[in-house]
Parts: structure tokens; sequence; C-alpha cells
């Protein structure tokens, strides 16, 4: 006899319920998640786990090979710097850098862009086309070039990174909210909210807002990993943070001269780089599959 169903059976899945599913099956999301997660608890955990003071000197014990090689000893698994510092804990020390710059630079240029981009797309005429024409001035500009050269007159410092980053990559959030803003501007649920009454603000942080929250998010996590690269370019042209903060791309920049004899100096936080941005541009695809699966093919 077939099987009797019960009511709860016939029930369709809510939205939260199938995003969950779909978001479970999902690797590259749980991977990019994971690894973020992890890179993230490390960064805070940072006095706890690091075995010895990133900023602690001791030239008796510079230029110790990691434990893989012969002469390397536990002392310093992955051995020390030109300095005599330990290695491990400056790659532990230097997550807290790359995260704060990636987070503080998506925070600045996403409420600058977010906000510009979902004015031109609610309201158009007049307004849009002066975003239109910041957004273009923005793009004449190379980041890289104008960063490079702010820094070099001004100095350079931890702040003034993330501030000058944070004013330069604000476009994509406009570009991409302004045509999110555009499609869902017309939709009922934005004319009965009008129709009703209801104040510009209350439709904007209501009706707009949630429904282009996604496309948001995505650009967060790709803006993020281009701050911490750019951040890591920077440091390695000796622009970006200075010593003797442990940022990954100092690092690099420090080891370039010993990459010939010591190569772990420059792979270690080049890998530990390289996993982050992955992880990174991981849980935004991964976001923009899992939110939009229909436009995927």
């Amino acid at each position: 006899m077939a099987a009797i169903l019960a009511p709860d059976d016939l029930v369709a899945p809510t939205p939260g319920a199938l995003m969950r599913r779909r978001a479970l099956r999902h690797a590259g999301l749980l991977i990019g998640a994971g690894v973020l997660a992890a890179v993230i608890l490390m960064a805070f955990a940072a006095p706890l786990i690091a075995p010895h003071d990133p900023y602690a000197q001791d030239l008796g014990r510079r230029l110790i090979p990691p434990i893989w090689h012969d002469t390397g000893n536990w002392s310093h698994p992955l051995g020390t710097d030109m300095l005599g510092r330990d290695y491990l804990s400056r790659l532990i020390y230097g997550s807290r850098i790359s995260l704060l710059i990636g987070f503080a630079v998506m925070l600045v240029s996403g409420l600058i862009g977010a906000a510009l981009g979902i004015a031109a797309g609610y309201f158009g005429g007049r307004v849009d086309l002066a975003v239109t024409y910041l957004i273009t001035v923005r793009l004449a500009l190379p980041v890289i070039l104008v960063a490079l050269a702010v820094v070099a007159l001004v100095g350079s410092s931890l702040w003034l990174i993330i501030l000058v980053l944070g004013l330069l990559r604000w476009d994509r959030f406009a570009v991409v909210m302004r045509s999110a803003t555009m499609q869902v501007r017309g939709l009922d649920y934005v004319q009965a909210a009008r129709a009703i009454g209801c104040s510009t603000p209350r439709i904007v942080a209501g009706e707009i807002l949630p429904n282009v929250a996604n496309a948001l998010v995505v650009v967060a996590t790709l803006e993020m990993a281009g701050a911490i690269l750019l951040e890591a370019a920077l440091s390695f042209l000796g622009l970006g943070v200075q010593p003797p903060l442990p940022s990954w791309g100092l690092m690099i920049s420090e080891a370039k001269s010993y990459m010939f004899f010591s190569a772990w100096l420059i792979t270690l936080p080049g890998g530990a780089l390289f996993a982050l941005v992955l992880a990174i541009n991981l849980l935004g695809d991964g976001v923009r599959d899992v939110t939009e699966p229909e436009g995927r093919n």
C-alpha cells in the first residue's frame, strides 16, 4: 500500500530552509567560510596561541629554518626572520592587520558606495547623473597610484592606509547598488509603500535595502579581499604598514633579499595571504550562488 503522507510532509519548505539547504551543499561556500572563520579565530586568540612575542628580537637566533629543515627546532616551528623574531608569532599577529584593514576598508567604502548607489537608483534624474559622474571620475583615477602618491606625501600609518583605501574603493558598491535599486524600485511592494504614504527613508530602509542586501554582501566580500591585497602591495613597496607591525605584505617585503637562501620567509606569509584572499572570494561566490541560484547556469 502507498505510504500515507502526513500534513507536514505536504508543506513546502520556507525560503530560509531552502537557502540553508543550498548553503550546506555548496562546497566552495563551506570551505571559504571555514578558512575565514579559522583566520578570524586565530586573530582574536593571538595572545593565547602565539608562542613568542612577535616584536622580540634576538640576533643570535636569526634565520633559524622551520622544523621541516634538518637544523629546525620546535622552539620556533616556522623559524625566525632576519632579526631573530619568531615567524609563527608574526604570522598569527599579521592576521589581525589583514582582517582589520579588510573589514575597515569594506565598511568605509561600503557606506559611501551603497549610499550613493541607492540614491542614484531610487531617485534617478539629476541625482543619477551626479552619481554617475562621480563614479566616472573615480574610475579615471588608478587606485594604486593615488594611494602611493597620498601615502608618499602625507606619510604612512595603519589608519591612513584604511582611510585612503576606503575613499578609493567605493565605486563597485555604487555601480552594483545603483543597478540593483533600479531593478526593484518599480516593483509592486515599493509602489504599495508609496501609495500608503510611507516616507522615502522608510521605503529605502524597509523595502529597497533588504531586497538588494544579497548583492551588497557579495560586493563586500570581493572588496574586502581586494583591500587586503592592496595593503599587501603597498606594504611590499614600503609605503603601507610600517615596521615593526607584522603585516603579511611587509613580511614579504622584508624577506625579498633572502628569497634565494631562506625561501620560507616569503612562501609562508605569501601562502597565508593567498589562503585568506581565496577563502574570502570563495565565500562571496558561494553567497551569490545561494542567494540567487536561479541566475546561475
